[in-house]
């Protein structure tokens, strides 16, 4: 695993990429969410470990700004801040998972395990076609019919999750795991607005959302392919 550290804490980041190269796992760390940007586009890496607060261009910042310009790899945010609305300001820039400090070292380990592993087995495909929807899951682009659908990327990934399980009931459950990580606060009545605003934006586009909740379980995009 090759992972690229953003901690402008020089004893903290110390200790974290000594124990990252403890475990064979290779290092590049950097301390301004300015390098971020560049060393994340021009490296290989398998998930980017961001603290939130840096001077000049923060975490938060970085990670927006790398998901604007569609970087797909998995990104752990770092913080001290530990509220609901943190938490969600940070998963809404664009990050995978939230880890507030302090924490242990096994669980940033699971973590990245964690987030390893589901970059590595995410379907990879530029455009899926799923009825009368086209999504093109690099630009972050849902079109329906010959209408683009204007979507936050929260509610991409959420209504391309649902595509690629068409016809399949996704737990609520496994909408948390994917879109928002481990562990998290945001709860089911969440997952219900999100739905809600999801569904309007389809249907605002003149299609029919087809996004059907199956009572007590989850969501699931039920079509007729073409």
């Amino acid at each position: 695993m090759k992972v690229l550290l953003a901690e402008d804490d020089e004893k903290l980041g110390k200790l974290i990429e000594y124990m990252l190269v403890q475990n064979n796992i290779k290092v590049d760390w950097v301390k301004t969410g300015s390098e971020v940007y560049e060393y994340a586009l021009y490296g290989d890496y398998d998930v980017l470990i961001l603290d939130w607060m840096m001077p000049g261009e923060t975490g938060i910042d970085a990670c927006a700004r790398l998901r604007q310009s569609n970087y797909e790899k998995a990104i752990l945010m770092l913080t001290a801040k530990d509220s609901i609305e943190d938490r969600v300001t940070g998963l809404d820039a664009g990050a995978d998972d939230y880890l507030v400090k302090p924490f242990e070292f096994s669980e940033l380990m699971a973590r990245l395990r964690a987030l390893s592993r589901r970059s590595t087995q995410k379907i990879q495909q530029d455009i899926i076609a799923v009825g009368n929807f086209r999504l093109n899951r690099t630009a972050k682009v849902l079109m329906s019919g010959e209408n683009k659908v204007q979507l936050s990327p929260r509610e991409f990934q959420i209504f391309d999750l649902l595509a690629q399980n068409v016809g399949i009931v996704v737990p609520r459950e496994v909408l948390l795991d994917r879109i928002w990580g481990l562990e998290t606060e945001v709860s089911s009545n969440n997952i219900d607005s999100y739905m809600k605003i999801l569904r309007k934006k389809i249907e605002a586009s003149g299609s029919a959302s087809h996004i059907k909740t199956v009572r007590g379980v989850g969501y699931k995009l039920e079509v007729e392919e073409e």
